[in-house]
Order: structure tokens, then sequence, then C-alpha cells
């Protein structure tokens, strides 16, 4: 049985119309990747997470609640801002099952290389329990 030399000949145009459609969808794609570099990136700046830390964790003897010192180290790129969220738990690890209390702190005005200081405060805490408190976010806005 032998095809007929109208079907070969839709069969070309078939196939040049579908080489045509992927060289319209990939080729701007394929200029894309490489006019940005082709994939070469610069190192990606430092995580803010890095730069803070909570450097003591106690509980206020007049309003029982958690008191979390937070500790920020200015970036070499400029002075900016620092907003930390500050989680208490009653053990240093998580409890999958349980909520715990998280705080926000901000921490204004970080020169580079500069240490600023600020204090997390947290909810009213039971008398029998020691708190835990650690960094669980940290956002850093470079000021204008």
């Amino acid at each position: 049985m032998g095809v007929s030399a109208s079907a070969l000949k839709w069969q070309g145009w078939l196939v040049g119309l579908v080489t045509l459609a992927g060289l319209l969808v990939f080729a701007p794609l394929g200029l894309y990747v490489w006019a940005s570099g082709g994939g070469q990136r610069e190192a990606a700046p430092r995580a803010a997470l890095e730069d803070v830390r909570v450097t003591a964790c106690r509980v206020d003897p007049a309003s029982r609640r958690v008191l979390a010192a937070v500790e920020a180290t200015g970036r070499a790129e400029g002075r900016g801002a620092y907003v930390v969220t500050v989680e208490f738990r009653d053990s240093a690890t998580p409890d999958p099952a349980g909520r715990s209390a998280r705080s926000l702190v901000g921490v204004p005005g970080v020169a580079p290389g500069a240490t600023e200081y600020a204090e997390a405060l947290g909810p009213v805490w039971p008398a029998a329990t020691t708190p835990w408190c650690g960094v669980v976010a940290a956002d850093f806005t470079a000021a204008p």
C-alpha cells in the first residue's frame, strides 16, 4: 500500500510549520538566556538572618513577660534597618504539635560593621518553666 503524493506533500508542510512554530517559541527564550549571562549570577547578598542573634532570654520579675535581647551587626552594603521575628518556646527543640509565641522587633539605623541592640517583648510566662528565645526570621532594608 503506497502513500499518495498529496499526503506526502501535506506531511512535508506540516513538518515545516511545526519546525517554524518551535523556532518562533524557543528562539526568543534562548536569546533571553544568552543575553542575561547564561545562568552565571553574582553571589547573592548575605541573608539577614546571619546578621542577627538573640544574646539573652529572661523573664521580667515584675510583669512575668519574657524579654529577649537582640543583637544586629551592620552589613558592608551600607546603613539600614532590621525587622527581626523572635520566637519564644519552652525548649530549644520545637514541638511539631504546639504553637509558639512570636514577636517582632525593629533595629533601626545599623551602620556598616556596627552592632546595635534591641529588646523583644514576649508573652506572660509561667513561673515554673524557663523560656527559650531564638530568631526565626529577619529582614534587612537599606537606608536611602
